[in-house]
Formats: C-alpha cells, sequence, structure tokens
C-alpha cells in the first residue's frame, strides 16, 4: 500500500476558475449555461478546490463590458445551485456593485473586483455594506484598452502605491483591514517584462500585511517566453511555475484553471520545503 504524506507546510489556497461567458480568454464558450457550470464546478470541487471563482463577464484584453442585468443572470443561478450542492467558499468575479450584491446573497462570501472598487463611486460602501472579503487588484485602464502599450515608471512601486491606496479606500468606507486582499494583476494592463517583475516582487507584496491573490493562469505572457504555447490551454507548465514561485514567497491564494495539477505541484513543493 502506497504511504500517503501530509505536506508538512502550508500551501496557498487554491481558487478554480468557472467562466460562464462566451468570450473568456482561456474557456470562454465552453460553460455557458448552469448546468454546464455546476458540471465543471463539482468537477473542480473534486479535484480538491479551495474556493470557486464564478465570472460572467469576460475581463481579457479588448473585451466588451456585459450589462448588470446579463451578469446577474448568468452568475445568480450557478451560484445557487453551487450554494445546494457545496458549501466550499464562493467568490464573485465581478466590477459592479450590484452584481456583488445579488451574488452575495445567492451564496457567495468574497468579492473579486479587478477594478479594486472603482467601477463605481458606491462600490467601496457596497463592499462594506455587505461584510464579505473583498479582492483588490490592480489594473491599468480597462479591459478593453488595458493591453494598448501600458507604461510605468516603476512597475513594482506602482502598483504597490494602487493598491495601498485602494485598501485605505475600502477601509474609510468601512471595510475591515482583515477582509482585504491585493491581487498585483498579472496580465491587466502590463507588458511581459511588467508582469515578470511584479512577480519577482512577490515577496514585497506579500511583506504589506495583506493576504495576496495570484493569477497568471494560463497568461498571454507565458506564450511570449514560450511561443509554442500559443494556445491558452498549452500553459499548463508556465502557470504551474508561476504559481510555484506565488507558493514559495508566500501567497495566500492561486486562481487557476487547472486546479489538481496545481494543488499536487504545491503539495510536492510544501513537501520538500518541509522536508
Amino acid at each position: 500500500m502506497t504511504q500517503v504524506l501530509r505536506p508538512p507546510r502550508a500551501r496557498p489556497r487554491v481558487m478554480g476558475i468557472v467562466n460562464v461567458t462566451p468570450d473568456s480568454f482561456s474557456d470562454g464558450g465552453q460553460f455557458l449555461s448552469a448546468a454546464d457550470g455546476i458540471e465543471h464546478a463539482r468537477r473542480l470541487i473534486a479535484q480538491g478546490a479551495d474556493i470557486l471563482d464564478i465570472g460572467g463577464e469576460s475581463t481579457r484584453p479588448g473585451a466588451a463590458q456585459v450589462s448588470e442585468f446579463d451578469e446577474i443572470l448568468r452568475v445568480v443561478p450557478l451560484i445557487e445551485a453551487i450554494r445546494k450542492a457545496s458549501d466550499i467558499p464562493i467568490s464573485i468575479d465581478t466590477m459592479k456593485p450590484g452584481v456583488a450584491r445579488a451574488a452575495v446573497k445567492a451564496g457567495a462570501s468574497i468579492w473579486n473586483d479587478v477594478a479594486a472598487l472603482r467601477f463605481s463611486p458606491q462600490a467601496p460602501e457596497v463592499a462594506a455594506e455587505l461584510g464579505c472579503e473583498v479582492v483588490l487588484m490592480h489594473m491599468l485602464g480597462e479591459p478593453g484598452t488595458m493591453q494598448d502599450a501600458p507604461r510605468y515608471d516603476d512597475v513594482v512601486a506602482e502598483v504597490e502605491a494602487f493598491l495601498l491606496a485602494r485598501a485605505l479606500t475600502a477601509m474609510a468606507a468601512g471595510v475591515a483591514k482583515e477582509k482585504i486582499w491585493l491581487d498585483p494583476g498579472i496580465g491587466f494592463g502590463k507588458t511581459v517584462e511588467h508582469n515578470l517583475a511584479l512577480l519577482a516582487a512577490l515577496p514585497r507584496f506579500v511583506a504589506l500585511g495583506y493576504p495576496v491573490l495570484l493569477g497568471a493562469s494560463r497568461k498571454r505572457f507565458i506564450a511570449a517566453i514560450d511561443p509554442s504555447a500559443g494556445e491558452a490551454s498549452d500553459r499548463l507548465g508556465g502557470s504551474l511555475a508561476a504559481h510555484l514561485h506565488g507558493g514559495a514567497t508566500g501567497v495566500a491564494a492561486v486562481r487557476v484553471h487547472d486546479v489538481r495539477e496545481t494543488i499536487q505541484a504545491l503539495d510536492v513543493q510544501a513537501s520538500i520545503l518541509g522536508a
């Protein structure tokens, strides 16, 4: 009988991605119906996901906005179905306060906001009202324009300053500090060099004292390093490398498409570091 070892060192939590969108960069159109979405969610839960991140609007470069009404129609039935089947924590990936409110009412407990509560003037107050955990992510511009020649004088310092300012804004509105997460926004208004600099600087972000979420799964910078990975589904190796680096530097969670493979990699890493 094979001996089963438990990693002696805590690994980051693994957030599995469930997109109910027709145009997400990696899995757009695969899980358009609530039935398809719940089946995918069940699969990720069975693979060991710690959190599920539900998205109803693509934030890929050049993506068009979806109405609040349509986004709610996409995500709420899925969240309700997942909540009936499992008590796994659910994150809602949205910029819109109205969608976040509907999602939390349906059973979500985390608001993952790529706009860092900037989409609406009411967003910080809504986050405080909901009392859920909030992920504040850095994005230069908006999804439709963020990759149009992004420039920084010092990408690490500017992203750090932005995230700290947004955390202060959230707390001023009434969001408890212990509810706030930070995400440097890999791929959101960054060149390959910017992404690599932010990944190298992860210890600096972890040292800020907030949990850090890292989302590098299947991102385009991997294909810039390995041109053979033109399709998003060909970027597993690069995704694992980035998330293993995140695990070694102390990020609190990683947001991924490939849950089983990521958990296996992180558990092996944790076992090696704890040996």
